[in-house]
């Protein structure tokens, strides 16, 4: 963006359109909005066809890298970048689009799955629930490795899992291998960045299945090829969403996901320290979304 430190952080947000930038005439004042924060070169194509504007040189985000936020109490944005949605989405619900919409970009890279296919998902944070999320709504059966008791009942507990196992009580490669008549699971989401999970990943598909790694790595991490080599599986990395936002929206739209279950608290902006960050930083079993509102009334909605 050009802009230096400090920036209102925010990437994940929804809102009520408040003004309309000069030849906007397909929204109006009082429409409710997504935002796909991007902050992408101009001469970049992002249109319907685009399936790479999200790797293209210096991208980077509303939010983190400046434009506003949403922790701000308005942001004006592109109108490329803008997404209208439906009157059954509550506005709350909506701020979880986002990340939902890493979500389904990762079960797209993961290709075409039979209903009924065997997905295994490995760590049930955020992303890993609302992949799991997405999964369920095209039809998988969901396998979740996570060591969290908490967040493996929330899998549970939200319906976006079929199965839930610890790792350090259970044998999950076995417990894979059972209910899939010894095979192994079809597809597999990397949602953790820990070696275990990747190591578990590449016991546990079946010969010429896929996985694909959603979790941003912070180091190198090994990677067994002659299991890769002698099973034929195809490794395939994913980051952020492209052209995702339509799709994930018609998802919610239509009851298939909801995101009611992942919103596990609400603040006012003032308590964004003590009941926000430390929360996600000392108690983040507890947490899944916590959404901020400079609206005090929408604490109680």
């Amino acid at each position: 963006s050009g802009e230096d430190s400090p920036v209102t952080l925010g990437h994940e947000f929804s809102g009520v359109v408040e003004a309309l930038g000069e030849g906007v005439d397909d929204l109006k004042v009082g429409d409710h909005v997504v935002v796909e924060p991007y902050i992408i070169a101009d001469d970049v194509y992002t249109g319907p066809e685009s399936k790479d504007y999200h790797l293209s040189k210096d991208m980077n985000f509303i939010g983190l890298a400046g434009r506003g936020g949403g922790l701000s109490e308005k942001v004006a944005v592109k109108r490329r970048w803008v997404h209208k949605i439906p009157d059954n989405i509550p506005l709350d619900e909506a701020a979880l689009i986002e990340p939902l919409s890493v979500g389904y970009h990762a079960v797209e890279r993961a290709g075409e799955f039979k209903e009924g296919a065997y997905a295994l998902v490995t760590g049930a944070g955020p992303i890993g629930l609302l992949t799991s999320a997405v999964l369920k709504a095209k039809g998988a059966k969901v396998i979740i490795s996570e060591l969290s008791p908490l967040r493996r009942q929330k899998a549970l507990d939200s319906g976006v899992a079929d199965y839930a196992f610890s790792p350090a009580e259970t044998d999950v490669l076995a417990e894979i291998l059972k209910l899939t008549d010894g095979r192994g699971a079809d597809i597999a989401f990397e949602c953790t960045s820990v070696q275990p999970a990747l190591d578990l990943i590449l016991d546990a598909l079946k010969p010429t299945g896929k996985v694909v790694i959603v979790s941003i790595w912070g180091k190198p991490a090994s990677l067994d090829v002659q299991k890769v080599v002698l099973k034929e599986i195809e490794v395939r990395g994913t980051i952020a969403y492209v052209n995702s936002h339509p799709e994930t929206i018609k998802l919610v739209e239509s009851g298939k996901i909801n995101l009611k279950p992942f919103i596990t608290g609400k603040i006012a902006v003032e308590d964004l320290i003590d009941k926000g960050f430390d929360t996600l930083i000392h108690h983040n079993e507890t947490a899944v979304k916590i959404l901020v509102t400079t609206d005090p009334k929408r604490l109680a909605e």
